[in-house]
Formats: C-alpha cells, sequence, structure tokens
C-alpha cells in the first residue's frame, strides 16, 4: 500500500484517480438501481477496461491456463469480465438497494447444516471464498441468516479511494479487520471469541507457497487453513452466483473443507474455486496477476515452506 513518504507525484496520481471514480459512482448513483448497476457494468466494460489494461490482462491470464479456449469465447470473457465487476463496486456503493435485493438471495448447499451447527454451539466460523460472482451478496444473505460475519480484507493501493471503500464495506457487514498487524490481532480476538470471518483467499500472496491454480501454480496464502486448524473453525466455502439478469444472486454453501494440515486444506479450496470459475468463467476476477510469481525464486521459497511444513529432507 502507499505510504505518506510517496512523491507528490504519485500522490497526486492516486487523488486524481480518487476523484474521477468518486465522480462516476456519485453519477451512478443518480440513477434508479435497477438500471444503475447494468450502466456501471457497461461503462467499466467498454471504457473503463480497455483504457485501465484490464481487457488486456484478461486476455493475458486466459492465455495463461486457458490457450485453448476459442477466440470467440475470450473477446465475450474480455468483455463480460469487466462488466461483473463494475456491478460488484456499485452494489457496493449502493448498500441501501443492494442490501435490501440481495438478502433475499436463496441460501443453500450442503454446508448450512455445518454452519448452523457451528453457530449453536458457539464455536468459530470461516467462510472462504474469491473475487467471484457477488461476493458481497454473500454477505449481505449470511447476515440475514442470522450470522454477524466480519471481514478480512487487503487495503487498496490508492490510499485516498481506499478510505471510502473500506467505509462502503463496513456498511454491509461488521466487523471488518484491514490485513496488517492490528487487524490480524483484532480478527484473532474475533475468532477466539466464537465469531464468524469472511475471508477472500484468491490473489497472488508474494510469500505464499506455489499451489495449483487451474494447472498452474499460483502463489497463495495459507492463513486462512492455518487459522480454521488453531481454533478449530469449520471452513466453509461459499459462493454468490450471479443470476442471468445480473442483478440477484444464489448463495451457495459448500461442505466444510476438512481438517489436515493448511496446504492440503488450501490446494481443496483452490480446485473447489477453480469448479465453480469453469461453470461462471465471466464470473471471477481475470483481472487479477494471479500468477505472477507464481515460478521462479518466488516459488522456489514457497516450495522451501511447503517442504518445511510437511517434514520433507
Amino acid at each position: 500500500m502507499s505510504t505518506p513518504s510517496d512523491s507528490f507525484h504519485v500522490r497526486a496520481g492516486e487523488y486524481i484517480v480518487n476523484l474521477i471514480l468518486r465522480g462516476l459512482i456519485r453519477l451512478m448513483g443518480l440513477l434508479p438501481y435497477r438500471w444503475r448497476v447494468p450502466v456501471m457494468g457497461w461503462l467499466t466494460s467498454r471504457i473503463v477496461a480497455p483504457l485501465a489494461g484490464y481487457s488486456r490482462r484478461v486476455r493475458e491470464n486466459l492465455a495463461h491456463v486457458c490457450p485453448d479456449l476459442p477466440a470467440d469465447e475470450v473477446r465475450r470473457l474480455t468483455r463480460a469480465v469487466p462488466d461483473n465487476i463494475g456491478r460488484g463496486m456499485i452494489e457496493m456503493y449502493s448498500t441501501r438497494a443492494f442490501t435490501a435485493r440481495a438478502r433475499h438471495s436463496p441460501v443453500g448447499g450442503p454446508g448450512m447444516d455445518a454452519v448452523r451447527a457451528a453457530k449453536a454451539e458457539g464455536r468459530p466460523l470461516i467462510f472462504v471464498t474469491g473475487h467471484f460472482g457477488g461476493f458481497n451478496a454473500a454477505r449481505v444473505a449470511m447476515v440475514e441468516q442470522g450470522i454477524e460475519l466480519g471481514g478480512f480484507y487487503r487495503p487498496l493501493k490508492n490510499r485516498y479511494f481506499n478510505v471510502h471503500y473500506s467505509q462502503a464495506m463496513t456498511a454491509l457487514s461488521q466487523p471488518m479487520f484491514e490485513q496488517g498487524r492490528r487487524g490480524m490481532i483484532q480478527m484473532t480476538r474475533h475468532l477466539r471469541a466464537g465469531g464468524t470471518l469472511a475471508i477472500l483467499t484468491d490473489l497472488n500472496a508474494h510469500w505464499g507457497v506455489p499451489l495449483n491454480f487451474f494447472g498452474a501454480p499460483a502463489l497463495t496464502s495459507l492463513v486462512t487453513a492455518e487459522l480454521a486448524l488453531k481454533f478449530d473453525a469449520p471452513l466453509v466455502p461459499v459462493w454468490g452466483i450471479r443470476r442471468e439478469n445480473g442483478l440477484d444472486f444464489d448463495i451457495h454453501v459448500e461442505a466444510p473443507i476438512p481438517h489436515s494440515d493448511p496446504v492440503t486444506m488450501t490446494q481443496e479450496f483452490n480446485d473447489r474455486l477453480e469448479a465453480q470459475v469453469r461453470a461462471h468463467m465471466d464470473q471471477w476476477f481475470w483481472i487479477h496477476r494471479r500468477w505472477k510469481d507464481g515460478t521462479g525464486l518466488m516459488a522456489d521459497r514457497g516450495a522451501e515452506r511447503i517442504a518445511a511444513m510437511l517434514g520433507d529432507d
């Protein structure tokens, strides 16, 4: 994340980008919700994504892990992925309207019995998901189910945009814990007290371990699985799957990932996320540099950590 010592040029650039995005969000807020969401998706897909390089990144990621994908499908995803991202952003900034709609999302799946049992017993619970579909809809739906849901998030690089971004996330459910030493301490206290947490575990983690995702090594944080083991918390994958109308969601709660060791558990999460992405290719954030550090020195360090954890020579 940016620091106060950054140059004036860096800070000015962040401030200008923040003003542009805030202005766009406020402009969209003037539209009725049922138009606001698709219009923001269209603008993100047709204007923001090409200018910001997101369209190129979608193509590069698909070429890296899905080289046999037909050209027509690649072109479709180049537009559809940023569209989903734009919709998700304006949904988060439309707290009242989004919550009123998402709270009625149908919730089901084989993991709900384990979720209800954990809460009835006062045990900590960890939902794990990714930047897929409407992950914020899953948060809202769980709150509607009577589950007070905390969240752990990585702050944005743009310090100015991050201020209101974090406020918008907090408005959906609380408490929110920012990545860092202070946030980690607060989060562990929350779990120790029997709280429920939601974590997104699909970003490139610089000091993670290289686990398989779409057939290629991707540095992945083990923290979520480590927390589940430390606090004996069920680790439950949950997905907010966007419907074809682009406005509503189905919330699917999978069976908990069996407790074993952090590497095995995290790899199973990667496998489950991949299955969901393959079923809904346009709903994952293909703009992430997910495989950026999956090879080379960082992967070598990750492999050393795996060997140490597993007791290999």
